[in-house]
């Protein structure tokens, strides 16, 4: 009778978080503390609406400079490998030339995965020199390009023979001082949480090598366009096609196991999902509000990389904005959400605490109404200008510019992150 219960309580346990690891929850529920904002419930927000236009206008003229022909491309790992004006993906492909099709992409794939794990806040002082250009790159850039120069030099692969891969057997074994040494880390140039980024990694090998169905036999990331696209046999049907969110579930079922976050329901890990107490839904998933950032933005570095092995991406627009504090500061900043406690700014936050919660709720919730004004802008269409486009414009860099012209470029609010949330 025992082992039932409890075989029912995870059952509903997995029921729960299966329900949670979608972007409709996380749309639905964004959308709840916006309205609870609106109607002036909040104690942390003001919502300001007339500066919904001012919010727009930002990312419209972040958008003209960045991209004046509106040519605009996805928001993805992959623009800051363009960092510098190198095109690094032409490098890759000379390095991964004469591999079939499914090989080169099964690399991007590596490439794309391991680099967003290491894509967490840098930290104001850490810098990357670039050995083969000499420029310096700091931030998501530098983190960007010292990770490809990482992969290209083999430090993921288990096998020195074939050095532009991540697999298990590289990932668990690691050093943490090899990762610091790639990354040029040093008493005079220090990076955020370079100790987490390697267990993260550590972690990633460990769940890959346990789930052969999903990442093969090796435990590569590559592994995942297989499962999704084809199960039954090693090359890509030329009518192949996935929708976004599928890729997106993919993800956040295979490697639910790495996120250092200790959420859970029952036994079962959330990962980037926190408690909110005015968030309201059915049975378990009660109280609970999702974001699943680092998985989103995964899965936007992973459009290209499948599209480029000749897989149609559709359903763009199902993935959400990014609740990270570049978005988050381009509405504090740009006057659309207003902190009804201004000291509120001086305090060290924990990703956990409601209002953190609810600044990443809003963010995701208002990115798509100044998703839609933009367009209006721009007279482009949802399909011409999919939420990806708007936030690669605009959003993201209209966010770091006016927290630079504010505050030196520090966000707007600050975060004790464990280097996964934002």
């Amino acid at each position: 009778m025992g082992s039932t219960h409890l075989g029912s309580h995870q059952a509903e346990a997995e029921e729960a978080a299966s329900a949670l690891r979608t972007t409709v929850a996380i749309r639905e529920r964004a959308k709840q503390l916006l309205t609870r904002a609106r109607q002036g419930e909040s104690p942390w927000f003001i919502v300001d609406e007339g500066f919904l236009g001012t919010a727009a206008n930002e990312v419209v003229a972040a958008t003209r400079k960045r991209y004046p022909k509106l040519h605009i491309p996805f928001h993805s790992r992959w623009r800051h490998f363009e960092a510098g004006g190198v095109n690094r993906k032409a490098e890759l492909d000379r390095l991964l030339q004469g591999l079939p099709l499914a090989s080169r992409g099964h690399a991007m794939i590596d490439l794309a995965v391991v680099s967003v794990l290491l894509d967490a806040g840098a930290g104001p002082e850490w810098k990357y020199v670039e050995p083969a250009t000499g420029q310096t790159f700091t931030r998501s850039e530098g983190l960007g390009v010292a990770s490809f120069h990482a992969f290209t030099a083999g430090l993921f692969s288990s096998d020195k023979n074939r050095p532009c891969q991540a697999d298990s057997a590289g990932l668990r074994g690691l050093v943490t001082d090899h990762l610091a040494s790639a990354f040029q880390v040093g008493e005079h140039n220090p990076l955020v949480g370079i100790e987490e980024r390697a267990i993260l990694l550590r972690r990633l090998g460990e769940v890959m090598s346990e789930q052969p169905e999903v990442f093969g036999e090796d435990g590569r990331p590559g592994g995942l366009m297989d499962m999704i696209i084809s199960p039954l046999g090693p090359d890509v049907p030329h009518t192949a096609d996935v929708v976004a969110h599928d890729i997106l579930s993919q993800l956040l079922i295979s490697l639910s196991g790495i996120w250092p976050a200790s959420n859970s329901i029952g036994a079962v890990p959330l990962g980037d999902c926190w408690r909110h107490s005015a968030v309201r839904g059915e049975g378990l998933t009660d109280g609970w509000m999702p974001f699943h950032k680092l998985s989103q933005w995964m899965t936007y570095s992973l459009l290209e990389p499948f599209e480029w092995s000749g897989v149609k991406v559709r359903g763009l627009d199902g993935l959400t904005g990014l609740p990270e504090y570049r978005n988050g500061g381009l509405l504090i900043d740009s006057g659309l959400l207003v902190l009804r406690d201004e000291a509120a700014a001086k305090e060290i936050w924990q990703p956990g605490d409601e209002i953190i919660v609810e600044w990443r709720a809003m963010t995701v919730a208002l990115l798509d109404e100044i998703a839609h004004a933009v367009r209006q802008q721009l007279r482009l269409s949802e399909s011409q200008l999919p939420l990806a486009c708007v936030l690669e414009g605009g959003t993201w860099a209209a966010g770091r510019e006016l927290a630079q012209r504010h505050r030196g470029g520090l966000p707007p609010l600050n975060v004790a992150s464990d280097g996964t949330v934002f």
